[in-house]
């Protein structure tokens, strides 16, 4: 979490640079639980992972939004509600 002191925060908030980043968050339908993937690297390791997925007839990739860069100011995720949230971190082998 990144701390500010009170004029960097008002500088950032009249900046603009603390403004999240809109994503579509479409409502769940009824009987079906909405869970949210999400996969942040490098560009060839974001792609291969998502093939991967499709390989494992998990996720179809043409299902996955485009990528999207991540704005200097970062991304806040913000869960609903009674949500939870679990972090998986790998590495993969370059080249």
């Amino acid at each position: 979490m990144l701390c500010f002191t009170q004029p960097e925060a008002r500088f950032f908030q009249k900046t603009g640079l603390l403004d999240p980043l809109p994503l579509a968050n479409p409502r769940p339908q009824p009987g079906r639980e909405r869970l949210r993937h999400l996969v942040i690297g490098s560009t060839e390791g974001v792609r291969s992972t998502l093939h991967q997925l499709h390989r494992l007839n998990y996720a179809d990739q043409a299902t996955w939004s485009q990528l999207i860069t991540i704005p200097e100011s970062g991304i806040v995720i913000t869960p609903e509600q009674g949500e939870v949230f679990s972090y998986l971190l790998r590495y993969r082998q370059l080249g």
